[in-house]
């Protein structure tokens, strides 16, 4: 049984119950983690009111407004986490935004400010937080993301993600290969298709989800409970020789060829 008892652990990205964040904040939780959550702000607190609510058997220590794409918040964060807790152990990085404009029709029609955005909020923030992360992990620390198939292959209807998630994987090999000597691993989590709130913006996604479960060796796509026992495994020193790894939870879809 994985035991991350004293771990502190801070998770990114919950939206709702479907939340891929949210299967892997239960699966942190469940093996002792001390959680501090995230959420992205608006201005009528609606989504603050919902993860609260969520949240709140998993009785998190922390709990902080963080808009990545606002500089301010992120050192705000982090110095809230300093604060409290002094150090850090895993961060989980569940972050992916793209205009849906941007993920239909021709790839070369993407917009400037659509390819900028979908780069920023998905890629470039892992950047971020590792950077203000790496001075809490000062006992070394685990840092985790999620990333999908259509970074490395073309998908129907993903388009600029694609690209966001092709430099989000090397993201975690460069980050790796500078953050190894503090003994902080940096690995990516590839799931396969989950109906969640981010993946309702592409077109097709059930369609994407049946040809898994028609394809993959498995015969079935992934819950957000499988992904989460993979970002347990990753937190844990059960891995503790894994770094700069894409981990593939997809039922064994990315293995076929036809």
């Amino acid at each position: 049984m994985i035991n991350l008892t004293d771990k502190k652990a801070l998770v990114t990205g919950i939206a709702n119950n479907r939340s891929i964040a949210w299967g892997i904040a239960q699966q942190l939780h469940t093996a002792g983690a001390n959680l501090g959550i995230t959420y992205l702000p608006d201005d009528r607190g609606r989504m603050e009111k919902k993860v609260m609510e969520l949240t709140a058997p998993l009785q998190p220590s922390l709990f902080l407004p963080c808009n990545v794409q606002d500089e301010q918040q992120i050192k705000t964060a982090f110095a809230a986490i300093a604060e409290k807790w002094e150090q850090l152990d895993i961060l989980v990085h569940c972050l992916a935004f793209a205009n849906r404009d941007d993920l239909t029709g021709d790839f070369s029609a993407t917009s400037r400010e659509g390819f900028r955005t979908a780069l920023e909020v998905s890629a470039y923030s892992l950047v971020q937080l590792a950077h203000h992360a790496k001075p809490l992990m000062s006992k070394g620390g685990s840092i985790i993301t999620l990333t999908y198939l259509g970074g490395v292959r073309v998908v129907p209807n993903y388009n600029v993600m694609g690209v966001a998630k092709a430099a989000l994987e090397m993201n975690v090999r460069y980050l790796a290969a500078e953050l190894g000597v503090h003994n902080i691993r940096v690995n990516g989590i590839s799931a396969g298709p989950i109906r969640t709130l981010a993946s309702s913006a592409v077109g097709g996604i059930l369609d994407m989800i049946h040809h898994v479960e028609a394809v993959a060796p498995l015969k079935r796509t992934v819950t957000q409970t499988e992904v989460g026992n993979t970002a347990a495994f990753l937190s844990s020193e059960l891995s503790s020789g894994i770094t700069g790894q894409i981990i593939y939870v997809d039922s064994g879809y990315s293995i076929m060829g036809m």
